[in-house]
């Protein structure tokens, strides 16, 4: 096999989240997985999907605690007869308060080409690895390695996604038009259930129910992810009341109560919120025929939400489910490893577009009488902020134009109001700077103030006279800042954990960014450090 850069399709790629692999390459996944898991089975010749190759180092590094999926993993890695190390979070390098990049540099430089299967409490580490381990081995001319997210605190685990969407889809016989699940536990914690919210596009049709009491309830932009993707979203508190509203899903998935993860207030409340979410003898009946029951495992010993008396029914589905790990992680191996990917003939991930368009130029009015405003009496020359926080309460675009002057260093002769525009009657702020000469306010400053205040309007004044105009929308991609910063405590991009991780921001909504690594939402005005 060769070893250097892109000598296979999916060589040197990542899989931090489901949606690194596309819809067709999920396909190929799984066509692949059906293939071995019969091969296995029957027991036929498998050479033609193992690597084979000691040139291919496979690192296992669990800082996380979880037998299940390194387990199956190993059991995949050693499968395709590759160089294998198994680290976990008592490794010397971690203990030793070793940076993430540092650690894996070093492991990448070891060998001719390196596949890292990383499970961490941090999120967005192998996001953050992709790109640190790319520009490093570009660098020291060493090929791209590769990186398996095992799971990453709250926000995804990807690899589990695919092992439950195969079993669906095996479950439906290879039926891809439509899918009604039930999503039934500890909704908010659990990241197997977060990540169905791009898992389940692989179905034509999608109906969800989200059943779980109101503190375990799944987060809001879950849910309207799951609707901007087209899906039919309904809620429940709990199983008894799923059932009495009359259509029942045929799939369920369980989740188990992470009690490590919830804060004292709501751990003393485990016993009603176990209640809503734990399946009963008694409704058994109320049950549509065909239905079938899944679980991530492992179950609570004590307090299991699907309890033992179903393993021996036609329900148990996640047995299979967890054996389906095996054969899927063997096929994402020897994806990323190199073997497989030859004849895959769809279409790969688009890869984002972020134009500058968000910056435009409107024709300057000057009217014949200048049109004094509260508090601010007309420039001859320098720069005016107009329509900052347009339609916001007074104090709210008080404390918007202060941001504004703190990330800007607006420190500086000037004046500012907050006033009611005689068109609209909305609120809306406005800094005028006398001080700054238009010329010198480059297009960095104007990008940066489009992402701290989008809507607003620049004015650059000579002699009296609007001489240029700009309209500045929301950006499409804020990067590149020091001021800017996200705000969970578990992102490997909050400036705690001392990654040197350059953040960055991607627009969601009309005003509202997720983090590049975590994927956690930010309101436009919530991303500034300062």
């Amino acid at each position: 096999m060769d070893i250097p850069e892109k000598s296979g399709l999916f060589m040197g790629r990542t899989i931090a989240v489901v949606n690194d692999l596309s819809i067709d390459e999920q396909i190929y996944l799984y066509e692949k997985t059906k293939e071995i898991k019969s091969a296995i089975r029957n027991r036929k010749s498998l050479s033609h999907f193992q690597i084979n190759d000691s040139r291919v180092s496979t690192y296992i590094v669990f800082l996380e605690d979880s037998t299940r999926t390194r387990e199956s993993f190993k059991s995949a890695a050693l499968f395709h007869n590759t160089r294998l190390s198994i680290m976990d979070a008592q490794h010397s390098s971690f203990k030793k308060m070793e940076s993430y990049a540092d650690t894996f540099k070093m492991l990448c430089g070891y060998n001719e080409y390196s596949l890292f299967i990383v499970r961490t409490k941090l999120e967005g580490v192998c996001r953050w690895l992709e790109k640190a381990l790319s520009e490093y081995a570009e660098r020291n001319h060493l090929p791209k390695p590769a990186f398996i997210n095992g799971g990453d605190g709250k926000h995804e685990h990807p690899t589990q996604e695919f092992l439950d969407e195969y079993t669906f889809y095996e479950t439906k016989k290879w039926d891809r038009s439509s899918i009604h699940i039930a999503l039934v536990g500890d909704l908010y914690h659990g990241r197997t259930v977060h990540t169905k919210a791009d898992g389940l596009k692989f179905f034509k049709e999608v109906q969800v129910d989200l059943i779980s009491p109101e503190e375990l309830a799944m987060p809001d932009h879950y849910i309207e992810k799951m609707k901007s993707a087209g899906f039919s979203v309904k809620l429940f508190h709990s199983i008894e009341e799923y059932l009495k509203s009359g259509r029942i899903a045929d799939i369920w998935y369980f989740t188990r109560l992470q009690l490590e993860r919830m804060g004292e207030d709501v751990r003393e409340k485990s016993g009603r919120l176990r209640a809503a979410v734990t399946f009963h003898e008694k409704f058994l009946p109320l049950l549509p025929e065909g239905t079938r029951f899944y679980h991530p495992l492992p179950r609570h010993r004590e307090y299991p939400t699907l309890p033992v008396f179903l393993d021996s029914t036609p329900l148990n589905g996640w047995e299979e489910q967890a054996l389906n790990g095996y054969f899927t992680r063997i096929i994402e191996i020897g994806m990323l490893g190199g073997k497989l990917g030859k004849d895959f003939t769809g279409k790969h991930p688009v890869v984002p577009e972020y134009p500058d368009d968000f910056i435009v130029e409107v024709e300057p009015v000057n009217k014949p009488k200048m049109d004094y405003k509260v508090g601010i009496k007309p420039i001859s020359e320098g720069i005016v902020i107009d329509h900052i926080g347009k339609g916001d309460d007074a104090e709210t675009i008080w404390d918007h134009i202060y941001k504004i002057r703190r990330i800007l260093d607006l420190n500086t002769t000037s004046s500012h109001a907050v006033f009611q525009s005689r068109k609209t009657d909305l609120m809306k702020g406005i800094i005028s700077l006398p001080s700054i000469d238009s010329r010198d306010f480059e297009e960095r400053k104007i990008k940066k103030l489009a992402a701290i205040a989008p809507g607003c309007t620049l004015n650059f004044i000579e002699k009296h006279r609007v001489v240029r105009k700009l309209r500045l929308n929301t950006p499409h991609r804020v990067y590149n800042f020091d001021e800017i910063g996200c705000t969970n405590q578990d992102c490997i991009s909050n400036p705690v954990h001392n990654e040197n991780t350059q953040t960055e921001f991607f627009r969601s909504g009309e005003n509202t960014f997720i983090c590049k690594y975590c994927e956690k939402p930010h309101r436009f005005k919530d991303i500034w450090t300062i």
